[in-house]
């Protein structure tokens, strides 16, 4: 009886040992994490690889070329990403291959571990350290930044694209209330009162010049994400706005 005793005693105890041990996916949830240091294989042109897990089930990542997004099950440790999708930007110098590097280690079903604010990614050839942004760079204010439009968000995506990048439309919200921005084409102003996570944009005046159409199109998506009231989320350098009704932009702060 003794015997069995401490049997069960020992069982009991491994249990309770190895499931502190597990990691737990929906920690990432929300978060996005920046590398600080690789050991093997380095990212080409320096990097810095971007994770972001803003999105249950899905991973948006950048290694200093293209932006890529792709859906992604966190669970048993490992990084089991779906297909990517990614902007199609052509990078010079060593920054050409960053986008390879980045393929192959998550393609590779890396294994990940985090550890507070440090998220460690181990794939093929790279073991890759990365902090929580928000450590690295606290989160930036709505007013007085001026913010870059880096995805365009439809109730079924998050997407990018190279007129989006090239141009680049950017606002920026005055501690008065005024705004200022582009399109990526024209120019707008107007004003906007921030109340807390929402924003209520009054009517923006553009200017009428004409430009390609897939720049337009960029246009038109992000006018229609400054319509009105829409909800707006700051994690580090990085803001989300969003209406109602799921259409809006992913931004991030310029240095």
């Amino acid at each position: 009886m003794r015997a069995l005793a401490l049997l069960a005693g020992l069982v009991l105890l491994t249990a309770c040992g190895s499931g502190g041990d597990e990691p737990a996916p929906q920690d990432l949830d929300g978060r996005t994490f920046v590398s600080t240091s690789v050991d093997g294989t380095p990212i080409p042109g320096g990097g810095p690889l971007t994770l972001s897990f803003a999105e249950p089930g899905m991973l948006g990542a950048h290694a200093g070329c293209n932006h890529a997004s792709a859906p992604v099950d966190t669970a048993n440790g490992t990084l089991a990403v779906g297909t990517m999708s990614t902007t199609m930007m052509a990078c010079i110098g060593e920054r050409a291959e960053a986008d390879a590097w980045m393929t192959g280690l998550l393609e590779s079903t890396p294994s990940w571990q985090l550890d507070d604010d440090t998220l460690t990614v181990t794939g093929a050839d790279s073991t890759v350290t990365l902090t929580d942004q928000k450590i690295l760079e606290p989160d930036r204010a709505i007013t007085g930044t001026e913010w870059t439009v880096t995805a365009l968000i439809s109730a079924d995506a998050v997407t990018t694209s190279a007129a989006l990048e090239t141009s680049a439309p950017a606002l920026q919200i005055g501690s008065d209330g005024h705004v200022t921005g582009t399109t990526g084409c024209n120019r707008f102003q107007g004003n906007a009162e921030v109340n807390g996570d929402t924003i209520e944009f009054g009517p923006l005046a553009t200017t009428r010049m004409a430009c390609p159409p897939d720049v337009m199109e960029v246009e038109q998506a992000v006018l229609a994400a400054l319509a009105g009231r829409v909800h707006a989320s700051v994690d580090g350098n990085t803001m989300r706005v969003t209406r109602d009704d799921g259409v809006g932009l992913e931004l991030r702060a310029t240095p």
